[in-house]
């Protein structure tokens, strides 16, 4: 999963050598913390926070069928 994020996140931005992704499992759910440049943000966050609930909406649905929950945070 991380690599699939890895790949979604670097083709948005204009510096995807910046984007780094942690993977963190508690329990059944694993949480994905996204960073990147400040000015890189806006286009995974989209307007109005579009592009992010399609990535959590794509990931969730992966997670699903390997029983597990997903958790995308983007941070600063």
């Amino acid at each position: 999963m991380k690599e699939f994020l890895e790949i979604i996140i670097r083709g948005l931005v204009d510096n995807p050598d910046d984007v780094s992704i942690e993977e963190e499992q508690r329990g059944r759910r694993i949480v994905y913390n996204v960073r990147m440049r400040e000015d890189d943000r806006g286009h995974v966050i989209g307007r109005g926070g579009s592009t992010a609930t399609a990535l959590r909406t794509l990931a969730s649905a992966v997670a699903g069928r390997q029983r597990q929950e997903v958790q995308i945070e983007i941070l600063d």
